[in-house]
């Protein structure tokens, strides 16, 4: 009973910021591209924090609460905002700024987490510490976790992720068609690399740099 209750504290603590973080990922990729003349997430109600416009049964609810059930690096995904970047202008950089609204949003999600941690610690110890800054410093921390994790993974240059996107934008256009055509390849090239030293010898210890110096 105590590893059940000890899980539901848990999931309550790193829940919001998880889904928080995988939406505005989301919305801020709609909402860069209606900016650049592409209104398909706007037509189709992406373009709102409502999680459940955007919650992907799997990548949103299951997926998370399997991997802090077992006690694994918390991860997960929410439907794609539909881009048509046919409509983007300018087409190669409008692609490069779309791609790279989301995980900067996760990067800037950190940095404002762990200022308001940072600012709320010397408050724990205040009468009123326990039951308000505690659990907030706690989510905030979880959170800064959370949006370093999903910015460092989804700036990986393999498609069709966004650091996949943003490399297809900087290469020349010939090199660019070539990288594309990996593609279909690329979460397979992605599940390999997680089952290999990669993870441990540059993704994690980069993850772990950049949560130790926010925090």
């Amino acid at each position: 009973m105590s590893n059940l209750s000890e899980f539901i504290v848990t999931l309550s603590i790193w829940a919001v910021p998880t889904v928080f973080a995988i939406v505005l990922h989301e919305v801020m990729h709609g909402y860069v591209a209606n900016l650049l003349g592409d209104d398909t997430a706007a037509r189709a109600g992406r373009l709102t924090l409502n999680p459940l416009n955007h919650v992907d049964p799997i990548g949103t609810i299951i997926m998370p609460a399997l991997l802090l059930f077992l006690h694994l690096p918390v991860f997960g995904y929410a439907k794609p905002v539909p881009v048509d970047f046919r409509r983007i202008s300018p087409p190669r950089a409008g692609m490069i700024a779309v791609a790279a609204a989301g995980p900067l949003t996760n990067l800037a999600l950190a940095v404002a987490s762990a200022f308001v941690a940072r600012m709320l610690a010397p408050y724990i110890n205040a009468p009123w510490g326990e039951a308000v800054a505690l659990p907030i410093v706690y989510m905030m921390q979880a959170s800064v976790m959370i949006n370093v994790l999903l910015a460092v993974f989804n700036l990986l240059p393999l498609l069709p992720l966004d650091g996949g996107r943003v490399l297809a934008g900087l290469l020349p256009l010939r090199a660019a068609r070539t990288f594309a055509r990996l593609e279909p390849y690329g979460l397979l090239i992605l599940f390999a690399l997680l089952y290999t030293n990669a993870v441990n010898v540059v993704i994690s210890p980069l993850i772990n740099a950049i949560t130790r110096v926010l925090l």
